[in-house]
């Protein structure tokens, strides 16, 4: 399998597949491919896993696409931002925000990751339930903005704001850490909680969350004001033609 990560901050992913080579991805989540590529839409792993993927915030079903012959697939990013390969050994694992799978070869195993301790799961800004990716093989991974990566070592602490995490090795430890003083905490804009990452392992954090982005451009959005035929100063009436 050979791939190609091109586009800048609105990446796509080409795959050349050799006859028989397959990639699985969510459902919907092809953007275009060669005529001799199979599609074989299920649950992968069963009914169970697949209501366990919807948990973690994906699709219930994942789509097999099985080349017949030399041919390509493209994956096209969501969201701006940037398109990661990582190629996991036998039995190496990483555990990946929601949305942030994009595909991955057939040899990788995804599952649903339960956080252990409730006060991370219930205040981690991502809930109890992540993905969790086991090699061997290559899965890539849409990631929100520009990509930092940062290596700690064992007993190196990176304290984060829970949007801002992407991935990291199995061999990290994830806890919360509460915001010290009451002033930081209501006026900060940080909230209550930050993520501390403890190493060893690879940590990628990733600069524009696209819940931040979202929350955004709330700002700009047009309001109902209650009354008037009004959005947020917008006058319907210039909009829509009234009898």
């Amino acid at each position: 399998m050979q791939y190609e990560i091109r586009g800048g901050n609105l990446p796509i992913l080409s795959i050349t597949l050799k006859d028989g080579e397959k990639v699985y991805t969510e459902s919907g989540g092809m953007s275009w491919m060669s005529d001799n590529i199979e599609m074989e839409t299920s649950t992968k792993g069963g009914l169970l896993k697949g209501i366990g993927r919807m948990f973690a915030g994906e699709s219930l079903f994942l789509v097999n696409y099985i080349s017949r012959g030399k041919g390509k697939i493209t994956f096209a990013s969501e969201f701006p931002g940037e398109i990661k390969a990582i190629k996991l050994k036998a039995n190496e694992s990483i555990i990946i925000q929601k949305d942030s799978f994009l595909c991955a070869e057939d040899s990788v195993k995804l599952e649903i990751h339960f956080r252990k301790k409730l006060g991370t799961g219930l205040f981690g800004g991502e809930g109890f339930i992540l993905q969790k990716a086991t090699g061997p093989g290559i899965v890539f991974l849409e990631i929100d903005g520009s990509v930092t990566e940062y290596n700690l070592d064992k007993n190196e602490m990176i304290k984060v704001d829970t949007g801002h995490i992407a991935m990291y090795e199995e061999s990290v430890s994830y806890e919360l850490t509460t915001v010290k003083g009451v002033k930081n905490v209501l006026f900060s804009g940080e909230g209550l909680f930050l993520a501390t990452l403890k190493g060893p392992g690879k940590v990628m954090l990733q600069s524009m969350p696209i819940r931040n982005l979202a929350n955004k451009l709330l700002r700009y959005m047009p309001r109902t004001s209650g009354g008037g035929g009004k959005l947020s100063g917008i006058n319907l009436g210039n909009v829509f033609e009234h009898d």
